[in-house]
């Protein structure tokens, strides 16, 4: 956020520049042009832009028949100030050039340097041409060094060449003129407040380009606190905006975010003031061209009456005349009257568009905070469809023949799975929003079920992996599975991509017992790849970092190493890579698990357990709530192979005419439907039905739907796309039926 301060300066300056520049000069009419120069300078700052106009071009016009060429100067200073104020950039640089001329022709240097300190303003306020505002301040500095070092009048162009290089980010070239402006301001007393507030500004944003926070955040303190006591709100909002900045930049979120509270109401009250001013220079501006367009009609009455005493006999002519400066007045003044009616409404649309502003940035953000859910979904769902169908034909004798094709297709929908969950896990690790789990799960299903999923990357590379696991590790544990799944995923993945003809290592040992249960644990991933060059070991764990390599052309985004990097930091746990070109690379980490004491069936393989119970099933009815066809069928196909009788439902409505219809042994129920939703239907269905499970089966960011889902009744989760044997676990945890077996 930037905000106008240097017109501050600009407008001390102009003070500066008159009441020094010009009043070395003695005599009665130099002081009635002194009074002239303050006379335009208050109708200025009333907005009487008419008046002050025409004050701005006496003082041209006196002061031109003394040849006076500095208040000459002053005039068409003046002159290019309002039209700056107006945004009338081809005006304002006009009167400035003019401006120059006059300065040139006074042969005094603090004149010239004021002007083209001035011109300098004028690049930085209506075009943003930095490079042009540099120049004009260097020559303006270099023409105010004949008037002594700490000479009060070289602060403003001092401090605007400052601004200008922190504004480029470019602080060590600032740095000098920062300590000029310091020395001028400490040796003199009488400067007014303003620059040392906005010194205090500028030095730090100084600190925060050289990422010293700690100082910048004191300079800023400071500085916040002597404009807030003298009232000065802009440079109150400035100072708050970059200490804003600075929290942010040093980690301190919540100071952070108070201080973005405090910019906000600090914002909306500037902003009213904004408002305000621009309603009188809109009023200032209509009000001049009324004069101006009135100034034109007099001369051109003045010429006609001249006409009109020249030719007095010429009474018919004269009475044309007359009718036609008439209709011309009239239309005039109706052209005038459109014009008025067209800025006031202007402005009101003006405000109305601030307002909508407003409204659209609030909605913004939210949609930000909505954006990585929606994807989550949008993206997740026809994979569910893409995943389980080509994983159902799989299973399809017939379908033998295109077996290696229906292997790639599932491949490469697995694939970019990973890759959505990958940006995912790497958007929430961002916004620290991953926390552990605890859940039991058998480590050596879990390290099968990884090795079972790289199946067909292994027969594309000709590799092969080699699993060893400490027995003394327990085979049942408690922790989070499914960030150790994505850890060894992303390690294992990275293995098989940059290894050919070779061996993947997954080694697994325990490093011990601790008094209260916890194991600790240390992996390793070993390959005999092309390795990783010691200079590169540190840079492979950025994002979208990769290792190039001549020999070989690898697909991927370079999100997996720095992904295992931030969930190890949940972990309170850190990667280590030994590796060099040619040899390999093993990459290790340590965790503690928990060994689960209690029993359960959970370790039994659920699909075996489900095709030995044949028929048994045929009695669990489930129903399968979901609005998508192809997601029905592929949940639908999956319970009927293992002998499940199902029923489908469209959405939330047609899923409680179901249940008050018939009885269900667990209901799948979809979270996002048209007409009613999955947590409305699951609240609904509770109000009359407190037994059948009612598991969520949703593509939706699990993290941020658990809560509203878990406490509008529903019993678990299913995360599509999901694996089968899970999937099957979890029904059958749910099912009355596991007792029975």
């Amino acid at each position: 956020m930037k905000f106008p301060i240097k017109l501050v300066l600009f407008t001390l300056a102009i003070f500066s520049f008159v009441e020094q520049g010009f009043t070395q000069d003695l005599g009665i009419s130099i002081d009635s042009l002194q009074q002239l120069v303050k006379k335009t300078a208050d109708q200025q700052y009333a907005y009487d832009y008419k008046g002050a106009i025409t004050s701005a071009s006496l003082i041209e016009k006196e002061a031109l028949k003394i040849k006076n060429y500095k208040y000459a100067c002053a005039g068409n200073v003046r002159l290019g100030s309002i039209y700056l104020a107006m945004r009338d950039s081809t005006n304002s640089n006009a009167y400035y050039q003019k401006a120059l001329e006059y300065a040139l022709l006074s042969k005094n240097d603090t004149v010239i340097s004021g002007v083209y300190n001035d011109i300098g303003n004028s690049y930085m306020e209506l075009g943003g041409d930095l490079q042009a505002a540099r120049d004009s301040f260097e020559k303006a500095i270099e023409l105010s060094k004949s008037i002594g070092q700490n000479n009060p009048e070289r602060i403003a162009p001092l401090m605007n060449i400052a601004w200008v290089f922190i504004d480029l980010e470019q602080p060590l070239k600032a740095l000098p003129y920062l300590n000029d402006s310091r020395e001028i301001i400490e040796s003199d007393a009488k400067l007014h407040v303003l620059y040392s507030i906005t010194l205090d500004i500028l030095r730090g944003r100084y600190h925060m380009l050289r990422k010293k926070n700690e100082r910048s955040i004191g300079v800023l303190k400071g500085a916040l606190e002597r404009a807030h006591n003298g009232g000065f709100l802009q440079q109150e909002l400035e100072a708050q905006s970059y200490l804003s900045q600075v929290y942010e930049q040093s980690g301190d979120l919540n100071a952070a975010i108070n201080s973005l509270k405090a910019v906000k109401e600090l914002d909306a009250n500037y902003n009213a003031i904004i408002r305000a001013q621009q309603f009188q220079q809109e009023s200032a501006k209509l009000k001049l061209k009324e004069y101006e367009e009135s100034l034109i009609l007099a001369k051109s009455e003045q010429s006609i009456s001249d006409e009109l005493a020249v030719k007095s006999e010429q009474k018919t002519n004269i009475l044309s005349i007359a009718t036609i400066i008439c209709f011309v007045a009239f239309i005039t003044a109706f052209l005038l009257y459109i014009s008025r009616r067209k800025i006031t409404k202007k402005l009101n649309e003006n405000n109305v568009q601030l307002v909508l502003a407003k409204e659209e940035a609030e909605r913004l953000s939210k949609l930000k905070t909505q954006f990585f859910s929606t994807v989550s979904h949008e993206l997740r769902t026809p994979l569910y469809g893409v995943i389980g169908l080509s994983s159902i034909l799989l299973e399809d004798e017939k379908l033998n023949s295109h077996k290696d094709d229906l292997k790639s297709l599932k491949f490469s929908a697995d694939y970019l799975l990973a890759l959505i969950n990958d940006v995912l896990t790497l958007n929430k690790a961002d916004a620290n929003g991953m926390k552990l789990e605890k859940a039991p799960f058998n480590l050596e299903k879990l390290i099968k079920n990884i090795t079972n999923s790289f199946a067909f990357s292994l027969q594309q590379n000709n590799n092969k992996i080699q699993v060893r696991i400490d027995p003394d590790l327990p085979k049942r544990l408690i922790g989070d599975s499914i960030k150790l799944s994505q850890i060894l995923m992303n390690l294992v993945g990275n293995a098989v991509k940059f290894n050919e003809n070779g061996t993947i290592e997954i080694v697994i040992k325990s490093l011990g017992k601790s008094g209260n249960g916890q194991y600790q644990t240390q992996f390793f991933i070993k390959d005999n790849g092309i390795g990783i060059p010691l200079e590169k070991q540190q840079s492979i764990f950025e994002e979208f970092s990769q290792i190039e390599s001549n020999n070989y052309n690898y697909q991927g985004t370079g999100l997996g190493l720095p992904i295992v990097k931030k969930l190890l930091s949940v972990y309170d746990s850190a990667i280590e890579l030994k590796s060099s070109p040619g040899n390999g690379a093993i990459f290790s980490f340590k965790i503690q698990l928990e060994e689960n004491l209690a029993a359960t069936k959970e370790d039994e393989p659920v699909v075996d357990l489900i095709e030995s119970t044949g028929s048994v099933f045929e009695n669990m009815h489930i129903l399968i709530v979901d609005d998508n066809k192809i997601n029905q069928k592929v949940t639908q196909r999956v319970l009927e192979r293992r002998h499940f009788r199902t029923t489908l439902a469209d959405d939330g409505l047609q899923a409680i005419e179901q249940v008050q219809k018939q009885r269900f042994n667990l209901i799948l129920m979809d979270i996002h439907m048209p007409i009613m939703g999955g947590i409305e239907a699951t609240i609904k269905i509770r109000d009359y039905n407190k037994t059948t499970p009612i598991i969520a089966l949703t593509a939706v960011e699990i993290e941020e739907a658990r809560g509203q889902i878990i406490e509008a009744g529903m019993n678990d989760i299913i995360l599509k796309p999901y694996d089968v044997a899970q999937f099957l676990t979890t029904i059958l945890r749910h099912l009355s039926i596991v007792q029975e077996v």
